[in-house]
């Protein structure tokens, strides 16, 4: 299996090889090859910064020599005008890597602001806002650190470190008892300790679950507030609880306050709109 720096790799490469191609002939043709300079990351709408370390990363793998100095790091609350950090090294360096940069830290910015907004409506309860696999193909290891910058939790990254049984697993399997035993008989023979999630449609589903038990998480799929709270009373804290799906800002807390512990989010990452700021030339006085 790639590591997630070999993926973030590649998709650096593919980035590049995506919006570059056989070269820049816009840069090339304007810009003498040993000329340098410097711009700077202008921020256009308040909101939470993220990206800068992926920016850095992203910089240093087209050019080694590109020097960055940072003035507010991932998570800072920013305001229009701000200033995130300054790049100097070879001008044209500075044009081809531009927009990478820039699609990468609007939409994690916009993700983490998004997020922080999930976070506070929180704020008094012991639920936590979780994201989900709703994510940009090829874009999802950033797009979930954005989403813990901006103080929500990540659930698993992918289907290789987590059992989720889902719906479709359920009925394919024959029932919740089935599905969770085949999951438990499969760790023990791959030798393998992951966590078990099962996710239940119903009050009915729910008492399965509880009486198969081995497992760590139940998914409460599109509860309505009160089954929500009966579903918590009947755990009783014996497993993490998580809510999900056709819950909205509007309706958090409420679910938030049924007791659960967790609440997953796919607008996190799917509906979010990017956070606006640009990457603009510092000319030399």
């Amino acid at each position: 299996m790639k590591t997630p720096d070999r993926l973030i790799d590649a998709l650096i490469s593919l980035s590049f090889a995506e919006d570059v191609g056989e070269g820049d002939h816009s840069t090339l043709c304007c810009i003498p090859d040993g000329a340098t300079g410097r711009s700077r990351l202008m921020v256009k709408e308040a909101g939470v910064l993220a990206g800068v370390e992926a920016a850095i990363r992203i910089f240093r793998h087209f050019d080694r020599e590109l020097a960055v100095d940072v003035v507010l790091g991932d998570g800072a609350e920013v305001r229009r005008g701000d200033v995130a950090f300054t790049v100097a090294g070879r001008v044209r360096s500075l044009l081809q890597t531009e927009r990478l940069v820039l699609n990468v830290m609007q939409r994690m910015s916009g993700i983490a602001t998004t997020t922080r907004r999930y976070v506070a409506a929180l704020e008094g309860t012991h639920t936590r806002v979780l994201d989900t696999r709703k994510t940009t193909p090829g874009m999802r290891l950033w797009e979930k650190e954005a989403v813990r910058i901006g103080g929500g939790v990540n659930h698993r990254i992918g289907l290789f470190d987590m059992i989720l049984l889902k719906d479709n697993h359920v009925d394919f399997a024959g029932g919740i008892a089935q599905a969770i035993s085949r999951a438990q008989a499969y760790l023990k023979e791959e030798g393998k300790s992951l966590k078990i999630e099962i996710e239940v449609r119903s009050l009915d589903e729910l008492d399965e679950a509880l009486r198969a038990g081995g497992i760590d998480r139940i998914m409460l799929d599109n509860f309505d507030l009160a089954d929500t709270r009966e579903a918590v009373r009947r755990v009783g804290g014996r497993f993490e609880t998580e809510s999900s799906g056709g819950i909205t800002f509007d309706t958090l807390r409420s679910y938030a306050e049924c007791g659960v512990d967790f609440i997953s989010v796919g607008a996190l990452t799917h509906s979010v709109k990017s956070l606006d700021m640009s990457l603009k030339a510092v000319r030399a006085r």
